[in-house]
């Protein structure tokens, strides 16, 4: 959630964020109600508190004539009581979902405007220039033995899929090298659970306009992860922190589920857009002011990445119309696909500032000992889809794939073959 402080400070603010993300500016003027309306509600509340606390000692001081005719007027106010009680609650629960109805910030720089409004900040390698029909990854990963959907679908349905021999040891040589060099960062590897409970998938930001995209266990009532960044960042949640040596750095690598709900007719083919996947994905709990120049840290950790598997990719600056409800602001890492002749995205880094912590109550203490909200970020260091851009752009004439010499050591082998 954003902080009501500044909101009402700095309306303006908000209401020019919620533009820039498409969104309604008029939930700032509904929160701002809502906001008045609970302070007017408390301060009746403990008005006629103090004046029941008042009337008490009057009834106990009184004499036996006089005390029948105060413990009605007692009770009356004992009724009023219960009644306002009753509005504080009630706007309680009005402030509550007005408040949760505004994403986050928007920082000052981001583009404003939807999907293909960002802004490219930088192009790295060369497209490759094959001299023969490249094949799409699907294609390969058939031929090549690594990859089956048509048995995906008929154990799961569509948009499942195996990994099948050196398929499978491509992503758990890619995800091993990613736990490598997050532990070399100083990131603390983690295996979280893939069920979390409501409160936490709110906090993150995950129940609102995202609540379609996830799966959700009725009969227990939790949901499955779409990001291993849920459970990260509810494992300080209602805590506060010790910051006092720098930020907190967790890598999880874990399974993901999404339910891709209106994407139906879109990345049909092969593994780009599919219901599970496995990831590892780095996140950070850090003071405000650090979190600009850690999110620059994440994003120089991602390139590292990409570097290793030797693709050619862009960066881009995520325009405000795109980012996630908790996001404030977002750098991609889009890999080049040949056969789509397309950037597509391999990698997030977001800055989610105080958003999820306010939601999550994870604080820590400043220099004067008192209690602050920390920032929260995350950042993918790899993820299945990698699998498509290594595939398309290490192909060769006669079908096979050369192995991203970072990744021999643990595919054992160089060059996979047909």
């Amino acid at each position: 959630m954003i902080d009501l402080k500044f909101l009402r400070e700095h309306p303006n603010v908000v209401r020019t964020s919620q533009r820039t993300r498409g969104e309604d500016p008029g939930l700032v003027d509904a929160l701002l109600e809502a906001d008045t309306s609970r302070r007017a509600a408390v301060l009746a509340g403990d008005t006629l508190r103090a004046e029941q606390k008042a009337f008490g000692k009057k009834v106990g001081q009184a004499s036996p004539d006089e005390r029948p005719a105060l413990l009605e007027g007692s009770k009356e106010l004992a009724r009023k009581v219960k009644e306002a009680e009753a509005a504080e609650a009630e706007a309680q629960a009005a402030l509550e979902a007005a408040h949760r109805a505004i994403s986050n910030i928007v920082q000052d720089g981001a583009p404003a405007g939807g999907e293909d409004d960002f802004i490219t900040l930088d192009t790295v390698g060369e497209i490759p220039a094959f001299d023969f029909e490249p094949k799409d990854h699907l294609e390969l990963g058939e031929s090549l033995g690594l990859i089956d959907m048509e048995r995906g679908a008929k154990v799961s349905g569509s948009r499942f899929y195996y990994l099948t021999g050196f398929g499978a040891m491509l992503q758990l040589g890619m995800l091993q090298l990613a736990a490598q060099k997050a532990m070399a960062n100083g990131f603390t590897m983690m295996i979280p659970p893939v069920l979390v409970r409501p409160e936490i998938m709110q906090g993150t930001g995950f129940l609102g306009q995202h609540s379609d995209e996830v799966y959700h266990l009725a009969d227990d009532d939790l949901y499955l992860v779409g990001t291993s960044e849920v459970p990260l960042a509810g494992y300080h949640s209602g805590e506060i922190m010790d910051l006092s040596d720098g930020s907190k750095r967790y890598a999880g690598w874990s399974s993901c589920f999404r339910r891709e709900a209106g994407s139906y007719g879109k990345d049909t083919r092969g593994i780009i857009r599919v219901h599970q996947f496995d990831k590892v994905e780095m996140f950070t709990f850090c003071k405000p002011e650090e979190a600009d120049e850690e999110h620059r840290r994440l994003l120089s950790w991602e390139r590292d990445m990409l570097a290793a598997i030797e693709v050619p990719y862009r960066v881009i600056d995520v325009a405000g119309g795109d980012l996630g409800t908790s996001a404030a602001r977002k750098f991609d890492c889009e890999a080049w696909i040949p056969t789509q002749k397309a950037y597509r995205e391999l990698t997030s880094t977001s800055n989610c500032t105080t958003f999820q912590a306010r939601r999550l109550s994870i604080r820590y203490r400043d220099e004067n000992g008192k209690t602050q909200i920390a920032a929260t970020l995350n950042g993918t260091l790899a993820t299945t889809r990698w699998l498509v851009a290594i595939l398309e752009n290490h192909q060769q004439k006669d079908g096979s794939v050369k192995v991203p010499a970072a990744l021999v050591p643990f595919v054992g082998r160089e060059v996979l073959t047909p």
